[in-house]
């Protein structure tokens, strides 16, 4: 068999439709289109996002706002009343919290102050909060901050506007008011 012998099978290639070809075809007259109205004249039709009269969905949804900083840097935010469910040796290190599985290793950490420390720690952090650094030291422990990736918060810079805190590995507390 040479490549010029080779067919399609039977049915697999169906003709066109000839439309417009008399009463009798099933398509003569107006073509298979219906009887007036914009789809049944020539040119191209209606757009793909019309609807009907309807407002369009790229009409109703709001425009996008604000403004998004191309250096923004993201901590997760780890609590002082959870450095003991996650300290090794009395060491709290990013390397600790990926190894217990609360952060991955790429990504930069920030000390909060929610909760009580009872022990003291040495930790080594991206950021730290004044209240949780006053009360890391009050327990007798120490803060060494790290530099992070694309710029994260180091030592006598403040926070931006655009740094943002993730909480992870939080427990719900009750309130008490």
């Amino acid at each position: 068999m040479k490549l010029h012998e080779v067919n399609a099978p039977r049915g697999a290639r169906r003709p066109g439709r000839r439309v417009g070809r008399g009463t009798a075809s099933g398509t003569g007259k107006t073509a298979g289109r219906g009887t007036k109205g914009q789809l049944a004249r020539s040119g191209p039709g209606l757009p793909g996002w019309f609807e009907g009269g309807q407002t369009p969905l790229h009409m109703r949804v709001p425009k996008l706002r604000g403004f998004k900083p191309p250096r923004r840097t993201t901590h997760v935010a780890v609590n002082v009343g959870q450095l003991a469910a996650y300290a090794a040796n009395g060491t709290v290190s990013p390397e600790t919290l990926a190894s217990k599985g609360l952060i991955r290793p790429d990504e930069t950490v920030k000390i909060l102050g929610d909760g009580d420390v009872t022990t003291a720690f040495e930790v080594h952090a991206h950021a730290v909060s004044a209240t949780a650094r006053q009360k890391i030291e009050a327990a007798g422990g120490s803060i060494e901050l790290l530099k992070g990736p694309r710029g994260a918060q180091t030592e006598g810079r403040r926070p931006t506007r655009s740094s943002t805190t993730v909480e992870r590995g939080a427990v719900p507390r009750a309130r008490s008011d």
